[in-house]
């Protein structure tokens, strides 16, 4: 199999880096992630990037020609890659890359009216409404309900882990329309305006900083922003997901931070020697390596299914879960190499690498299923409970 691009494709690679150098700064030490940028100076910045893309026409690289797009997942692929990797923020996962196809495949042409060109211009940012205090890995028992009602429906429940959305515009949720039907079976998809009566956003503070949990009391949602057909939402979100898990986006971020911990181990003397000639450091980030070209190699495979026309359910799901451990071996490798400097926060004067690797480790737990962010703040809390400086 050839895993090559062909000429069109690496030329808007050039395209997409020489964009990069143009407009990333210097000094950036934030995320490559949209939502899960730091308020304040980082977001404004990653917002701003957001509408640039948006201008490019960027966001809409995959999409059918008749809604906008260039129908070439392999411009997007790439598009995504190296952004990622470069860590510049401005790819819209939640918007353009899974609200988005999700309409153009389950939504009506008013829907798609609505929020496509919105979306595809960076105008409009979306969270994600599924995860609830008692429906998380098990995401069909939603206990959030919607009741129809002079024509619109009535949303009451409450949803977690939404990131970003106390700065986003709209969330796509699941509510559960049938309480008697199967728990998969009873569940309808709708688009929510976040500024709708009822709707409170409340900022969860944690280390990772962007997690927030919405409460819907009351909501009245039209029965236009159904996606799809009613107590069928848990097709929609297999769809949904799909778009997700189908991304470069984890492999690319984690493909960066091993390339950064290299460079560290070269560069940081223990002992008397640098911490590259360590056999045992060799190893590991020899494997590392090889993990990544392995995980980045699934990811090739579906880009090239996906211009194919063939279906990748599973194959999403076994490159969402390659992704997410490769990003999580990185990570551990990293706060491992570090040692007991590992835990310090990026503002602390002794952290090195500007504590970047703290906030990575905490994104890597976080994404992996069984890891949960709550007990990843413990651990942390625990190691610095043994007297290492906070900064």
């Amino acid at each position: 199999m050839d895993f090559r691009f062909d000429q069109e494709a690496e030329d808007f690679r050039q395209e997409v880096r020489k964009f990069i150098e143009q407009e990333l700064p210097p000094d950036w030490t934030g995320t490559g992630l949209l939502q899960e940028a730091k308020d304040g100076p980082e977001w404004e910045f990653s917002r701003g990037m957001l509408r640039k893309l948006g201008q490019k026409g960027w966001h809409s690289l995959s999409w059918p020609k008749e809604y906008g797009g260039q129908d070439s997942v392999t411009k997007q692929f790439i598009l995504s890659d190296e952004m990622y990797y470069a860590e510049l923020p401005g790819v819209d996962l939640q918007g353009a890359l899974m609200c988005a196809p999700t309409l153009i495949e389950y939504g009506t042409e008013q829907q798609r009216k609505e929020h496509l060109t919105k979306i595809a211009a960076g105008e409009a940012v979306w969270c994600q409404g599924f995860s609830e205090p008692g429906a998380g890995s098990d995401l069909a028992a939603v206990a959030t309900r919607a009741v129809e009602k002079d024509g619109d429906f009535i949303l009451d429940g409450q949803k977690v882990w939404s990131t970003g959305a106390h700065r986003a515009d709209w969330t796509f949720v699941l509510a559960r329309t049938n309480p008697e039907a199967p728990k998969n079976k009873g569940i309808s998809f709708f688009l929510v305006d976040l500024k709708s009566p009822g709707i409170t956003v409340r900022y969860l503070p944690n280390i990772v900083g962007t997690y927030c949990e919405i409460f819907l009391d009351g909501v009245r949602v039209p029965k236009e922003n159904m996606v799809g057909k009613i107590n069928e939402g848990w097709k929609v979100t297999g769809a949904v997901l799909g778009y997700e898990r189908s991304g470069i986006h984890r492999i690319a971020a984690a493909r960066r931070n091993l390339t950064r911990l290299i460079e560290f181990a070269r560069e940081t003397k223990r002992n008397g020697k640098p911490l590259f000639q360590d056999p045992l450091v060799r190893c590991r980030l020899t494997n590392l390596i090889v993990e990544s070209e392995a995980v980045r190699l699934l990811a090739h495979r579906i880009v090239w299914m996906q211009s194919t026309g063939q279906s990748v359910d599973h194959q999403a799901s076994m490159s969402r879960v390659a992704g997410a451990e490769f990003q999580q071996h990185v990570a551990e490798a990293a706060m491992q190499l570090l040692n007991q400097y590992g835990p310090l926060e990026e503002d602390c004067h002794q952290a090195p690498l500007k504590g970047f690797f703290l906030r990575q480790y905490l994104y890597a737990m976080a994404s992996t299923v069984g890891a949960g962010t709550a007990e990843v703040q413990r651990n942390i809390i625990a190691l610095r409970g043994l007297g290492l400086p906070r900064g």
